[in-house]
């Protein structure tokens, strides 16, 4: 089954895309959160992690720690916060030599990890052998930079496959209706956008032409 996540820290574009029935998750990073206004990261969050909960939307929250320790104490409070509020709650990673340890370590207490900003296969197969529940796959931005974006979805899932890991592979950094679909058909279990793409996928010209033409031709009749 594949899955649309809105890729935003903005209550009402989550609640635009959720009320068209287009969304079963939102991701966020701290690039996202610091596009919305200057505030408290815990009310941010505490906000997004109460609507989803209620929505039943997955929810992922970064760490903005860099340091092996502090990740995992900063994953395990983000945790612990809001598991109860936010059911299907996960917390984002970055790749990286202590970032894996800490994927471990937090999968082995039972974090659900979302590890992210992957360019490779190599990463992803890692991330996903280290625990994690979601690997992310940023996928316009390495195709940008010449990598063979199939290639590295197809074999991460073989990986997954092959080793019957419980892990869901998202594709992120997505900037047309196009690679939204494109990543759906090469291999990725979920897609997460910017509410301007999933706008995108909504509306076509035509569709717009038709419906006016069918309005006016139905007024002139009945008028």
């Amino acid at each position: 089954m594949n899955h649309l996540f809105a890729d935003t820290a903005n209550l009402k574009e989550i609640i635009q895309a959720n009320e068209m029935g287009a969304i079963q998750g939102v991701t966020t990073n701290p690039s996202i959160i610091a596009k919305e206004p200057k505030g408290s990261f815990d009310e941010i969050i505490k906000k997004l992690a109460e609507y989803c909960g209620y929505e039943k939307l997955s929810l992922s929250v970064e760490v903005f720690a860099t340091e092996y320790e502090q990740i995992i104490r900063q994953a395990s409070e983000i945790y612990e916060k809001y598991i109860d509020t936010c059911p299907e709650l996960y917390v984002k990673i970055p790749v990286g030599f202590d970032e894996l340890r800490a994927i471990r370590v937090c999968s082995k207490k039972g974090i659900k990890i979302n590890a992210t900003i992957c360019y490779s296969e190599q990463q992803l197969q890692l991330c996903a052998s280290a625990g994690a529940k979601y690997i992310s796959l940023f996928y316009c931005r390495l195709r940008q930079h010449g990598g063979d974006v199939q290639r590295a979805i197809r074999r991460a899932k073989s990986y997954i496959h092959s080793n019957d890991l419980e892990t869901k592979l998202i594709c992120g950094s997505i900037r047309t209706q196009q690679d939204v679909s494109d990543a759906w058909e090469f291999g990725a279990d979920i897609v997460t956008t910017g509410l301007n793409v999933i706008n995108e996928m909504v509306e076509h010209p035509k569709t717009t032409e038709s419906y006016e033409g069918f309005n006016k031709d139905f007024s002139n009749w009945i008028g």
